[in-house]
């Protein structure tokens, strides 16, 4: 998956997703984060590219962003395992 920054500080990014259904997911995992003040995409036409920002407080937006995509990596993981477990 590509992604694109277009804007960036230490405490607010803007990024550019190719797939919505990650920017959704991104933006579910920030939103449960206490130090993300901010997080929502925009797409102005379905042919185009996702827009997806976010804005933290008391963390980088790096970690913000590290923070989110260990916690979908572990749910992921949990689901594949209970999976597994169903056989």
């Amino acid at each position: 998956m590509e992604m694109k920054i277009l804007r960036s500080s230490k405490d607010e990014i803007e990024v550019q997703v190719e797939n919505l259904t990650i920017a959704e997911l991104l933006r579910v995992y920030f939103n449960k984060d206490p130090s993300v003040t901010f997080a929502a995409w925009k797409r102005e036409h379905p042919s185009e590219k996702t827009i997806l920002n976010v804005k933290v407080k008391g963390k980088t937006v790096k970690k913000a962003f590290n923070d989110a995509i260990a916690a979908i990596t572990k749910d992921l993981d949990k689901i594949e395992k209970d999976f597994s477990a169903m056989k």
